[in-house]
Order: structure tokens, then C-alpha cells, then sequence
């Protein structure tokens, strides 16, 4: 254990070292960088796909629930989703050195805002591989440097990818030591990273509740926290029901293990009794297991629903299961989601912009959306190129985090010889 907290310190002090050239690189090194990661991702696909069937068959065999198998498998067509990613955080504008609320001051002095980096970001992270790519990218391209602690369900995945990273940026002129992976899954050593302010700047979470609670509770330098997803989609009295169906479909069903999907249906008693049956149809179609307040229960009998228990309002499910309210106006819609949502996404489906707009206005979630999918709370979806995650906190960054999410500023003053009087 202690040759484990070595070999991480001097991980921290290299890292540190690194960001120091890093954070001063042009935009055209570190855009190499990244176009040579994608390339190396498809070209070393059978040795990041070996490593990774090792530890799916190690987590399957060790009874892993299929939520987590399926965050965990990487395949050919995820792979090259993974290397597209990083092509289009290569793509955007370079965040560092953007100038913003430039102006001149009654005594000349011209004193500007300036985006620089934020040094070093440690990120601790469960099971699913390709944040290791995601964040290592992100952070090249906003000059960070980064040093990455996985969880030993991928660390076979986790260190093909990190080796493949490494030598992918050193190709192209980065310094080696601004992408360092932590190969030891011994978890004393995330209570040590937690301390480590003289070498890590940023700490991010990435996984379930009880890792973000523990690393906010017990970091000693500022943390960026990726909140739980508990999402509401509410279709409206005056919804298009044809859509809320498509809609809703695809919240839950497009991929029903991630963060983003719905986990909560409330639909007004006005159209109730035509829109459950035809969402439950469609629903059944794919497994979809509903869990049902007395009034949904009612109306959806035919289709044999759970009913629901006060612990399902408020679950993320992170499964093909959806709870299911009626309710009798938005008024009782809002107050719900006010007092169920992790304020990560919700949605209203309606054709009343007096409601959409009200539901905008009231709703207080990183994520809002009229008549569409919950599904596009992702940092690609909103042209981020990825993200290091969808914060639900209020400080700093708010909602998928991606390049300028990363970068802080400082004042820049120019004078002329100006003295305070």
C-alpha cells in the first residue's frame, strides 16, 4: 500500500509538472493530439476490445446488475462513436486565452477577462470506460492536465485506453506526463487523491450517488460534482399525444441505463384515460415495467402495472421501469418534480405555450425541454464534443460540462502609468 501511495504522489507531481507546458501549447498541438487519440482508438481497437471483454466476464461473473454491464461493454460501433468524440472536441474553437467583458476604465487602464486553465483535474470515476476518453480529450484541448482513478470493474479497459492515450499525445508533441492513470484499484487511494491540493486543482466524480457524496464530503480542494438523474417528463392536458408517445418512448426506452433517461411519467387526468393505453403499448413492445399510482392503475389494468410504492417517486432507475402518476393540473406536476427531481433534466409535452413557457420558468433542473427527449442532455448532443459530466449544482458549471466548463479566467489590466490616488 504505501509503494501504491508513492507511486501516486509522484503521478501528482509529474501531472503538475506537465500542466505547467500544457496549459501554453498552441491550439494546433494539442488539436494533433486529439486527431491522433481517435485515429489510435480504431487502430488499437482489438487490444482496447480484449481488455475490455476481460472485465465484463469478470463483472458478469461477479453477478454486476445489466444496468452496469451495459455502461461497462465497449464494441466496435461504440468504439468509433468514442474516436468521433474526441474528432469533434478537436473541431471546436480552443477556449484559452478568449478575452470577454474587455473595457476601458474612466482612467484608461483597459482591464479584460481571460480564460486560462484550471491546472490540474483529478477525476474519480465507476465503470464506464469511455469517460476515460471523454475527459482526457476535454481536458487536452482546455489545457488541462488530468490524472484519472477508475474503478476496477474496467481497470483492464481503463489502462488499454490510458496506454493508448499516451502514446498517442506524445506522437504528437504533448507532454506524456499531462495524462496519468492510477493502475492500483486499492481504495485507500482515493482518500489520498482527496488530499492531494498541492498537486490536484479540480476534482471531478463521475458515478453513483454514494461516490459523489463521498468525494464532496471529503476533498480538500474544489470539487465538480456529476449529479444523479432522476428525469420527469410530464405530458401536458394539451399535449399532442401522438408526439408525447414518441417522446416518451424514447426517454425511456433509447437507451434506459444512462442518466438522462425518464425515470418519472406524469400525465394530466384530462388525457389520461387515451394517453396511458397507447404509451403502455408502446412500452410493453420493448419490457418497459410500469409502476403505477391508484389513478394510472386504474385506467392501465389491462396491461397488468406495478403498483407503485412511495420509494419509486424519486428513483433512478437506470432500468426499463418508469413510475407513473396522474395528476390533475401542472400546478400538482411542478410541485412533484420540485419535490422528487435531482435537478438534472425535465420535460413538458404540451401545445399551450403559456404552460411551456411557465414550466421553463418554474422548473428549477439544469436541463429543460418543450416537447422533446430527455435523451439530449449529453454534452455531444448539445455540440460540446463530449463532456466530464452534467453537473446539477448551482456553482461554476450547470448541466453537461465541456470545454469552457473546464476553464477559469484571470483579470488582465493594461495601464499606462495610471497609480491608485
Amino acid at each position: 500500500m504505501q509503494s501504491d501511495i508513492e507511486e501516486l504522489e509522484n503521478k501528482g507531481k509529474a501531472v503538475k509538472a506537465a500542466s505547467r507546458k500544457l496549459a501554453h501549447l498552441p491550439t494546433e498541438v494539442k488539436n494533433k493530439a486529439l486527431l491522433k487519440i481517435a485515429e489510435s482508438l480504431i487502430s488499437r481497437e482489438q487490444e482496447i476490445l480484449d481488455a475490455n471483454r476481460l472485465d465484463y466476464d469478470e463483472a458478469k461473473a461477479a453477478g454486476m446488475d445489466e444496468a452496469m454491464l451495459d455502461r461497462l461493454m465497449l464494441d466496435s460501433s461504440r468504439l468509433q462513436g468514442i474516436a468521433q468524440d474526441v474528432r469533434t472536441v478537436a473541431s471546436l474553437p480552443d477556449p484559452i486565452g478568449e478575452a470577454f467583458d474587455a473595457r476601458t476604465l474612466p482612467n484608461r487602464m483597459r482591464i479584460e477577462r481571460r480564460r486560462v486553465p484550471m491546472g490540474v483535474i483529478g477525476v474519480i470515476y465507476e465503470s464506464r470506460p469511455n469517460v476515460t476518453v471523454d475527459i482526457s480529450s476535454l481536458c487536452l484541448k482546455s489545457g488541462n492536465a488530468v490524472i484519472l482513478r477508475g474503478g476496477k470493474e474496467s481497470i483492464h479497459s481503463n489502462s488499454a485506453l490510458a496506454r493508448v492515450i499516451k502514446d498517442a499525445i506524445h506522437e504528437a508533441g504533448v507532454p506524456q506526463d499531462a495524462v496519468q492513470f492510477i493502475e492500483s484499484t486499492e481504495r485507500e487511494l482515493v482518500s489520498h487523491m482527496l488530499r492531494m491540493k498541492d498537486s490536484i486543482d479540480v476534482i471531478i466524480p463521475r458515478g453513483g450517488e454514494g461516490l459523489v457524496g463521498f468525494v464532496t464530503e471529503n476533498a480538500v480542494m474544489p470539487v465538480l460534482a456529476s449529479g444523479v438523474g432522476i428525469c420527469h417528463t410530464y405530458v401536458d392536458s394539451a399535449a399532442d399525444l401522438d408526439e408525447a408517445v414518441a417522446i416518451a418512448y424514447n426517454a425511456k426506452v433509447q437507451r434506459p441505463t444512462v442518466c438522462n433517461a425518464l425515470d418519472c411519467l406524469l400525465v394530466h387526468n384530462v388525457v389520461a384515460e387515451r394517453y396511458l393505453p397507447m404509451i403502455a403499448k408502446e412500452w410493453a413492445k420493448a419490457g418497459v415495467e410500469m409502476h403505477c399510482d391508484e389513478r394510472a392503475l386504474r385506467i392501465l389494468s389491462s396491461f397488468n402495472p406495478a403498483p407503485a410504492s412511495d420509494s419509486d417517486w424519486g428513483k433512478e432507475f437506470l432500468a426499463l421501469i418508469a413510475a407513473v402518476k396522474v395528476v390533475d393540473s401542472l400546478d400538482e406536476a411542478l410541485e412533484h418534480i420540485e419535490r422528487y427531481s435531482s435537478k438534472h433534466s425535465e420535460a413538458i409535452i404540451t401545445e399551450d405555450y403559456t404552460a411551456a413557457m411557465r414550466f421553463l420558468e418554474e422548473v428549477d433542473s439544469s436541463c429543460v425541454y418543450v416537447n422533446a427527449s430527455t435523451r439530449f442532455t449529453d454534452g455531444g448532443q448539445f455540440g460540446l464534443g463530449a463532456e466530464v459530466g452534467i453537473s446539477t449544482n448551482k456553482f461554476h458549471a450547470r448541466g453537461p460540462m465541456g470545454l469552457k466548463e473546464l476553464t477559469t479566467y484571470k483579470w488582465v489590466i493594461m495601464g499606462s502609468g495610471q497609480v491608485r490616488p
